[in-house]
């Protein structure tokens, strides 16, 4: 202010390493989050790009700190990050400095005997991309691992988190929790802890059967092989709801999602009392294997249920 910088710009930088600790003030103002922000992520990424990550309870770098305060910076001012695509562009830009400084430091001449290349060689096309996908799948466990920790002082359930980050593509802070609220609610209900059981029964069979016969039943079932009634109403009533989430979750209704899913519980219960699936006819066996695993792909959709504490993978 002294130098007559604008009030934003010296807030900004009076806070940058904030949030530090967990009862640490979390910067709103917009150029205040931006700055703590990309000064986190950078030391996040370049620290894991040259693979020198926290080990058991050594952490010199204070990385989880940095991790914890990204994610508070996040959540607190609700903001609709896609991780993945940051951790990446941010690896191309941190990949370029660390070849420089690769080559300056590998190189053997002396400055006077002529002018460095400015960078090292580049790695080639497939191996950048397998790095840059590795540093950044290995930062999204990390979040994930300091976001359990954040939740659990909050009395989130850590197994939920799991299941929700174990989606594919699911790298937005705010809506994962957003998903882990309306996933709580839902097995909190009684159709959601019967719809769990139902799974884990569903996944355990089929598990089981996979073993046994040496395949996988993650078909579609053949509707000319139903015999039953139950069979039909609850090959209908997967398709219907996995349609319907499917909506609903590119919307961000979670709540709706699931309220869709519930619907699965009277068919499911009804297939269970009164069809046979390892009956003596082998291909009606298998087709209500994959209409079992059915079951299995329809819930995993919104949720990996395997990951929820008792569920079978």
């Amino acid at each position: 202010l002294n130098d007559g910088e604008k009030a934003d710009v010296a807030d900004a930088i009076a806070g940058h390493y904030a949030p530090v600790g967990p009862n640490d003030a979390c910067p709103t103002a917009p150029v205040s989050v931006a700055v703590a922000l990309a000064d986190k992520i950078d030391s996040l990424v370049g620290f894991f790009a040259v693979d020198e990550r926290p080990t058991g309870s050594k952490d010199p770098f204070a990385l989880r700190r940095a991790a914890l305060g990204a994610i508070r910076l996040i959540i607190e001012n609700k903001l609709r990050l896609p991780l993945r695509t940051v951790f990446e562009q941010h690896y191309e830009t941190v990949d370029s400095a660390l070849r420089q400084v690769k080559f300056r430091k590998d190189a053997t001449r002396r400055p006077e005997e002529g002018e460095f290349q400015e960078f090292a060689p580049p790695e080639q096309p497939e191996e950048f991309e397998r790095r840059k996908t590795k540093v950044s799948s290995d930062l999204l466990d990390f979040f994930a691992d300091r976001l359990k920790v954040h939740l659990r002082e909050k009395g989130v359930r850590h197994d939920l988190i799991s299941a929700v980050f174990a989606l594919d593509g699911e790298d937005d802070l705010v809506r994962l929790l957003a998903r882990v609220d309306a996933l709580e609610e839902f097995l909190r209900s009684r159709d959601g802890a019967n719809l769990l059981i139902a799974y884990r029964r569903a996944a355990n069979i089929v598990r089981i059967e996979e073993k046994k016969d040496g395949t996988a039943y993650d078909g579609e079932p053949m509707e000319g092989f139903f015999r039953q009634d139950e069979e039909k109403a609850l090959h209908a009533s997967l398709t219907a709801s996995l349609q319907a989430s499917s909506v609903l979750l590119q919307d961000d209704n979670f709540s709706g999602a699931m309220a869709a899913m519930a619907q699965l519980r009277g068919p499911v219960d009804a297939f269970f009392d009164n069809v046979t699936v390892n009956c003596e006819d082998d291909g009606l066996r298998r087709n209500r294997l994959h209409l079992l695993d059915q079951i299995r792909g329809t819930m995993d959709a919104v949720a990996d249920f395997s990951r929820i504490e008792g569920g079978e993978r």
